[in-house]
């Protein structure tokens, strides 16, 4: 694979007006896609495998026009302290705000007086309006929703309390200025890391390419391909921390080659046959552990995974094609690393910002050699002192997962919301005046197809649910004209998002089963509390088998990779400290409240049921590109002769600086998203943020070097058979050494060396 890379990148840098016009040409066609196309819609939800789905098909097939998904608004009434809403003044009030709720807007499909459907509080106190329009939320025009926003101020100016929730007000997420920030920051990392604003720009601007290219497509084939606003938020997320991760390690590997007085072409060639080969399978981690997404068989989740691993392979080609070809139209301007450069074309290069080889180019001049940088003294203190680095790192990151075991999960509902919002004030007020059932009542749906007494069977039904606890009320049965559907809905006593309602549900199907036991309908629970509980229980129950699916391929990725059974052992192992301490703290911070003001946390509750499964997804394939970044060179070093320290040693004084920017970078640009109007967004962005900084920083600077100090060269293990067996993909270029480099003596001649 190295001698492809090479030759790639030394294609790409002699062709780079070619390379150039084919990814401008493909950012272009993207963007002209994108803005042709139709304003993205919200995903079709579904939940296959689940009772609550299995309901909604049978109601979309027999009950249309109560099926439908368009978007729902619940303007919820509170009469004056001292007044009702049934007393003449705010009855004529409310009759003319629902009068003017239904000629708001063209999209309006049906607004349900109060005190015709019967929705007004036993003391009168509180009342409320459902309105259902034609479209989804995510297809409402902002117009529809200033109408709504502006009869319901109307309705205020009567001295009434009203707020309004429901799905229609939920507008298309936004991320604010802390994206910009997060930009910033790594655009100041790079700054700083390369000490040159060329060599800076040219990470920023390839990532920047690449995720427009992916963002852009996933916009021009949302329609088409039914995705949702959320799959592009996803893929801008991990397309730019990944984008400019990748240019950031093949750029470092260019100015390395420099300083040991390569010409460019060849330098460029070289940084791509090496660094570009840990960028093709870091980049294989990260897509094996989104597409393994699919594995929970929820049609968005697995949308949201190929889209983003889309924008990863994108990234991916760039850094291995644009990114030589702009450091061709560099030229001079990106400078050799180290405090001296060689001689290149009769020109010194002058003094770098950073060093990066660590006194390469001056050994290569015969100089003394310089001062070791951190990475370097870092690695020498760890190899001295593995075991109190290895307790200690293994001590912080336990404590740091702790919360995991009080984790609860669920899907959030208007009850998630600030309380400053008019969304959480209209589910108070639902709670208070009605019950807190009511903001989440289940659909029972009774299939009676065969069933010879159709209504008595129904009836029976409901009764049964009466019977059970935590019940507020069971209205009777509706049925369709063809008189072989029935549909009973259910008020529980407790809040959508409590464990009494989940039991309740189960308590229900559990009747069920025995209805249809004994020969009678089959009847099923769905609506959106009940979907809620069957999308977490779906997610627990896929967690295991993703796990083991994409931990065992990145797990036989690495193997390939490193040549060794132990390492790619411990890669995995590091990983699940990483995300139990990253989960850990995203329960401290979003269920507990702990610091939730310094992150925007305005409301806290149950975690978002497929954080695990997606945190478990990202995370390793993030984890696994520093392990493969950091732990090559050492297996670099390794093969050419160095012993397992001198080798670990080698690779932190080659890679521990560019690791750490790469990880405050992506850290930067995950911690943007913290500032999003979503609420999942938010907590994805620092569940990914948190488990960076423990992986990077933890993990593979600290318990990395101590494991692989305490295992010496039994880290570097391979059974014979298997090594036979395992495809040559020469991860460390080993096939791009030159004669007189593979000639130089072994200092351990006895060793015998795996070639990659």
């Amino acid at each position: 694979m190295a001698t492809f890379l090479y030759k790639l990148g030394r294609l790409s840098f002699r062709r780079r007006h070619f390379v150039a016009l084919i990814w401008v040409a493909l950012l272009t066609l993207a963007g002209v896609g994108a803005a042709s196309a139709p304003t993205a819609a919200s995903s079709s939800f579904s939940v296959p495998g689940t009772e609550a789905q299995k309901a909604f098909d049978l109601l979309d097939k027999r009950v249309p026009e109560m099926s439908a998904d368009g978007a729902t608004a619940r303007v919820v009434f509170k009469a004056p302290g001292g007044e009702k809403v049934t007393d003449p003044a705010n009855k004529a009030a409310i009759s003319k705000t629902v009068t003017a709720l239904k000629s708001s807007s063209d999209e309006v499909a049906s607004a349900a007086d109060p005190f015709v459907a019967k929705t007004v509080s036993k003391d009168g106190t509180t009342a409320y309006a459902s309105v259902t329009y034609k479209v989804t939320s995510m297809e409402l025009t902002d117009d529809s929703r200033d109408a709504l926003e502006k009869t319901t101020d109307d309705a205020r100016t009567g001295g009434m309390t009203v707020e309004v929730g429901g799905a229609a007000l939920q507008a298309v997420p936004h991320t604010g200025a802390t994206e910009i920030i997060g930009i910033a920051v790594a655009a100041v990392v790079l700054v700083i890391t390369f000490g040159s604003l060329v060599a800076a720009g040219l990470p920023l601007l390839t990532a920047l390419i690449g995720v427009g290219i992916g963002v852009s497509s996933i916009a021009a084939l949302a329609n088409a391909l039914d995705l949702g606003t959320t799959t592009s938020t996803l893929a801008m997320m991990i397309g730019l921390a990944v984008g400019i991760d990748y240019a950031l390690f093949i750029v470092s590997r260019y100015r390395a080659e420099l300083a040991e007085g390569r010409e460019r072409e060849d330098a460029a060639g070289r940084a791509v046959g090496t660094a570009g080969s840990a960028v093709v399978f870091a980049g294989l981690t990260v897509v094996i552990a989104l597409v393994g997404l699919a594995v929970v068989n929820i049609p968005m989740l697995t949308k949201m995974g190929f889209a983003a691993a889309g924008t990863v392979a994108i990234a991916v080609l760039i850094a291995l094609t644009m990114i030589p070809a702009l450091l061709g139209y560099a030229g001079r301007k990106v400078k050799p690393a180290g405090e001296k450069g060689k001689l290149l074309g009769g020109r010194k290069a002058k003094k770098s910002g950073v060093d990066m080889a660590s006194g390469a180019g001056a050994a290569a001049n015969g100089s003394t050699p310089a001062k070791e940088n951190l990475g370097t003294r870092w690695a020498r203190f760890v190899a001295r002192r593995p075991v109190a680095v290895l307790l200690l790192g293994i001590l912080g990151l336990g404590a740091a997962a702790l919360p995991v075991s009080q984790l609860e999960l669920g899907l959030p509902d208007d009850g998630a919301q600030p309380t400053s919002t008019t969304q959480r004030k209209a589910y108070d007020l639902i709670a208070d005046g009605f019950g807190p059932g009511y903001n989440g009542p289940l659909m029972v749906v009774s299939d009676l197809k065969g069933v010879a007494d159709a209504k008595g069977e129904a009836t029976d039904v409901q009764k049964k649910i009466a019977g059970l606890d935590d019940v507020l009320t069971v209205s009777p049965p509706q049925f369709n004209k063809a008189g072989d559907t029935a549909i009973i809905s259910v008020v529980p006593s407790s809040k959508p998002s409590g464990t009494e309602t989940e039991n309740l549900v189960h308590e229900i199907r559990g009747e069920a089963k025995t209805v249809q036991a004994d020969g009678g309908a089959e009847v099923m629970v769905t609506g959106t509390t009940a979907m809620n509980i069957d999308v977490s229980q779906k997610l627990n129950d896929a967690l295991l088998p993703y796990l083991a699916l994409v931990v065992g391929l990145a797990f036989l990725l690495l193997i390939v990779v490193f040549r060794s059974i132990l390492v790619p052992l411990k890669a995995a192992l590091g990983f699940l400290l990483s995300v139990l301490a990253a989960l850990g703290a995203v329960v401290a911070v979003f269920q507990w409240g702990w610091l939730g003001s310094l992150f925007g946390v305005e409301q806290t509750g149950p975690i978002m049921s497929m954080m695990p499964i997606f945190m478990v997804g990202v995370v390793f394939g993030l984890a696994m590109d520093y392990e493969v970044f950091l732990v090559t060179r050492m297996r670099e070093a390794y093969v050419h002769g160095e012993s397992p320290h001198e080798a670990i040693v080698t690779g932190f004084k080659h890679g521990a600086r560019v690791v750490s920017a790469a990880a405050v970078i992506m850290i930067a640009v995950f911690a943007g998203f913290i500032g999003s109007s979503e609420q999942m967004v938010k907590m994805i962005g620092f569940g990914l943020a948190i488990a960076v900084f423990f992986d990077a920083f933890i993990v593979r600077m600290a318990l990395v070097p101590a494991v692989l100090a305490l295992l010496g060269r039994k880290a570097w293990w391979l059974p014979k058979r298997l090594d036979r067996v395992l495809p040559n993909v020469d991860v460390e270029g080993e096939g791009l050494r030159t004669p007189a480099e593979q000639g130089d003596p072994d200092p351990d001649a006895d060793r015998e060396l795996v070639r990659v």
